[in-house]
């Protein structure tokens, strides 16, 4: 179900109605009784959600969740007791420190939250009409010393202030919301008018959809807190506008047709936005999965919505944008931003989406729900590390997982099918899957950042987005492998796959002395939340255009031209202030062919306009100091080869016997690889202000081609063999890969096993690979299927061209299939195609042949 945001809004803006999901949005015509009904089903729903019931918390699984949120309470309630002058709790002080505030609002809403959990261990705080009191007087205080006047408050994060300071006060109003009445009634409406507020460039408070604040994950956040505001003032004019508001979030981005100039939210192909430019699935998207399906949880039975409607958009959501991304249990680093260096992600972030589907299949039915729940097994059944959910937020929905758990009738099976190759070109980003293994690469251009970073967090990004990619084994404790310590211990210059200049760079902190660049008095105004922030610091976008690639079946192929950022580029142009830090890149033309066996990559015009030395890496892999690992090889002239380092390699090794995994290296023209093995230690704070100072060490190999400073552009290919032994290394002097094109203009390889050639075209112009000739830049894969049968696909990694034309020669063919765009005509010499890719958006346009 893809509604598109421009169809979604303006039927809004016409009818007042999502016009496309028939009786979503309440009626007007609802009587005072039936909203009075309604709100309060949708309070004791959030209640049900937040806290459990009786009934749930009486079972044995949620046992650690119930003392988790009493513990929490208790330890609150005691750094209450110690406070000191101008602080809530010890250690808290307020006033002029936004994150200490936040935080003293999220205790409140932890005490609220065990005075209205069920069934703790004969807890004295259940019920507790004292302890919800001195909440209350908690949230008076702060009020009115530090959050109820406007001209003091704004200070620091701005999501603070928007969201995160409301969404505790929402919940903990919620809770206790009959002691508010009771005890404080003057408490909701002066505490709903300092919300709306704070709410940049609303009207009386209301969602400005063309703030560029109030987009995707945070627009669902905004809109939960206000129907809950509106819940508990009777408010069904507030809860309709906040309903209609989010529904805008199901909507398909439409990139040829903003609204409001939104490109933040999930797209056709998968991929999800947030930022306006940052690939951001891992992160803000779970966030959004996670409140959306609260949300349908919380309206049900209410009578405001029938999110029925709305189930299969999210369904979709994680069949086909969550679940290419998670690995065994873990997900994937390429969509994470600046929380790759966060020390709790991978295995907990899936942890977080296993609750969302738990919860997404209470709502499905059918086939539709036995999918969810198989899925939800099959993570279970696949992690390396024990899914806990005691941290999942709600106590019913961990019972809900030990039902699905217990259920012998539930099969464990993958939403993905074992042999997947994902384009997810809207974000830049490329996933491919085969049993026994996952390879995820990150590209950037001038749609998509070349990273993320802010807030101290991910202090060193640089080359995240220059190509760098991940190759996860199956059967391995990805913990050891990637997360935080990989870029704790790896250079950020020596991520694998990417191409660098050998230079120094400044994190943020280093150059300005705080997590920003601070100018308000430049005309771009450089202050913490500004734009130009954002455009050439915490996120800034490349320069080139050309990223993409097309995906025939289960194969894929993909390309880049490596770029210089905006902040390089408007920095050379006099357009940046004169202490402004920009950094020149390398430059680097690059494909992907991701096969069943291999992943093939060449590199052409690897160099550096500046004349520095460049690395290329073509691995970087990280094991735990005492893991057996043994590196063996082979050169070019026969002679075997063990360890580290320099030689004209023909294949390489990796071999980790402690994790039983391997990885092997087929070097198919390549100059002399340096090898090194190296014991890493480093503090994780080295990525991360706020991380624990806490030394990791770990063995890291590293295996890179070196250009020599002053160097004319070089050229590189090899393939990466996921699990290879030693004798499948041997033959790939001999085949089955050959390289067809390595050039700045044309990157082409086939392999004779699979009858399958793919090639990638970068510049106006034809293009001659082993039968195909391609006009202009594209992504193109052809494969005999069958005797007769010949299949190709087509993209437009530019996203621009509005058409593609490929000749395929030989004997004239006639077309079996094809997409709608595709034209199929005889001409000199073969078969002329023609695809139509205006608006396509770098999606695969296939056609099948006879002839």
């Amino acid at each position: 179900m893809e509604i598109s945001r421009r169809s979604l809004l303006s039927a809004l803006s016409a009818a007042g109605l999502l016009a496309a999901v028939a009786s979503v949005v309440p009626s007007r015509s609802a009587s005072a009784a039936e909203v009075a009904t309604g709100s309060a089903r949708l309070l004791a729903n959030t209640v049900a959600v937040l806290a459990g019931t009786a009934e749930t918390n009486a079972r044995p699984e949620t046992a650690a969740k119930v003392a988790a949120i009493e513990k929490a309470a208790r330890t609150n309630l005691l750094s209450m007791d110690a406070a000191g002058a101008g602080e809530l709790f010890a250690g808290l002080p307020l006033g002029t420190s936004d994150t200490s505030l936040h935080t003293a609002f999220r205790r409140l809403y932890e005490i609220a939250l065990a005075t209205r959990t069920p069934g703790g261990a004969a807890s004295d705080l259940y019920g507790n009409t004292a302890v919800q009191r001195r909440v209350i007087d908690g949230l008076v205080r702060l009020h009115d010393e530090y959050y109820g006047d406007q001209s003091q408050g704004y200070y620091g994060n701005w999501f603070n202030w928007e969201i995160g300071i409301s969404q505790h006060v929402s919940r903990v109003l919620t809770l206790l919301a009959d002691e508010v009445r009771a005890y404080r009634p003057d408490v909701l409406p002066t505490y709903v008018a300092s919300m709306d507020a704070y709410l940049r460039n609303g009207t009386d408070g209301d969602v400005n959809l063309d703030s560029r604040f109030h987009t995707g994950a945070n627009l669902a956040d905004i809109t939960t807190n206000r129907i809950l505001q509106g819940a508990l003032l009777g408010d069904d004019t507030r809860i309709r506008k906040a309903l209609t508001d989010q529904l805008t979030v199901f909507a398909t981005i439409d990139p040829y047709h903003l609204d409001h100039g939104v490109t933040d939210g999930h797209y056709a192909d998968g991929s999800f936005i947030q930022h306006a430019s940052v690939a951001y699935t891992g992160s803000y998207g779970k966030g959004l999965l996670t409140r959306v399906v609260q949300t349908l949880k919380i309206l049900d039975g209410t009578g405001f919505a029938h999110g029925e409607e709305l189930v299969p958009t999210v369904q979709g959501w994680v069949r086909n944008g969550f679940a290419p991304l998670i690995f065994e249990g873990w997900m994937m680093e390429i969509v994470k931003g600046r929380a790759v260096s966060r020390t709790d992600t991978g295995y907990t972030d899936v942890a977080v989406v296993v609750e969302a589907v738990v919860d997404l299949s209470s709502l499905a039915s059918g086939a539709d729900a036995t999918a969810l729940k198989s899925y939800v097994k099959h993570i279970r059944s696949t992690s390396r590390a024990a899914l806990d959910p005691a941290g999942f937020v709600s106590p019913v929905s961990i019972v809900r997982y030990a039902d699905i758990i217990g259920d012998a009738t539930v099969p464990a099976a993958d939403l993905n099918p074992a042999c997947r190759s994902v384009a997810f070109n809207a974000m830049d980003r490329t996933v491919h899957r085969r049993p026994g293994y996952a390879f995820a690469l990150a590209r950037s251009s001038d749609r998509i950042s070349k990273y993320e970073y802010m807030n101290g967090e991910n202090l060193m990004p640089w080359f995240q987005g220059d190509g760098a990619y991940y190759l996860y084994l199956s059967g391995q404790d990805q913990t050891q492998a990637y997360g935080v310590d990989y870029f704790t211990t790896v250079s950020p210059h020596g991520l694998a796959g990417v191409t660098a200049p050998v230079d120094r760079r400044h994190t943020v902190p280093e150059l300005y002395g705080k997590p920003y660049y601070d100018n308000p008095g430049h005309p771009l105004n450089f202050t913490s939340s500004s734009e130009s922030q954002n455009t050439y610091v915490y996120f800034p976008r490349g320069t080139a255009r050309y990223s993409g690639g097309a995906v025939l079946g289960a194969y894929g192929a993909a390309g880049m031209v490596q770029s210089d950022d905006v902040a390089h580029r408007d920095k050379a142009a006099g357009l940046l202030p004169d202490d402004f830090v920009a950094y020149r890149n390398a430059t680097a033309t690059k494909s992907w062919f991701l096969l069943d066996e291999e992943i093939v990559v060449l590199a052409a015009g690897v160099g550096d306009s500046a004349g520095r030395a460049v690395t290329t890496t073509i691995d970087a892999r990280t094991a735990a100091p005492d893991d057996q690992v043994t590196l063996t090889g082979m050169l070019r002239d026969g002679r075997a080869w063990t360890g580290a380092g320099t030689g004209d390699l023909r294949w390489l090794r990796y071999a980790n016997a402690t994790q039983g995994t391997a990885v092997g290296y087929a070097f198919l023209d390549t100059p002399q690889v340096r090898v090194a093995l190296d014991s890493v230690t480093r503090s994780r704070r080295v990525v991360r202000t706020s991380n624990p100072d806490t030394a990791v060490t770990r063995s890291v190999l590293g295996v890179t081609v070196d250009q020599l400073p002053g160097a004319g552009p070089g050229c590189l290919a090899y393939a990466l063999v996921p699990n290879a032994s030693e004798a499948r290394l041997r033959p790939y002097a001999h085949g089955p890969l050959r390289i067809l094109a390595n050039t700045p203009r044309l990157q082409a390889v086939t392999h004779t096993g699979l009858a399958l050639t793919a090639a990638n075209s970068f510049t106006p112009g034809r293009h001659e690979a082993a039968g195909l000739r391609i006009e202009g830049p594209a992504s193109v894969i052809a494969r005999r299927e069958s005797p007769g049968l010949t299949t190709v696909a087509v993209s437009d990694p530019t996203m621009g061209r509005d058409t593609v034309t490929v000749l395929l020669r030989g004997r004239s063919l006639r077309k079996v299939t094809s997409d709608g765009g595709v034209h199929v005509s005889p001409a000199h010499g073969g078969t002329r195609l023609e695809f139509d890719t205006r608006h396509a958006y770098g999606r695969s346009l296939t056609v099948t042949l006879r002839g």
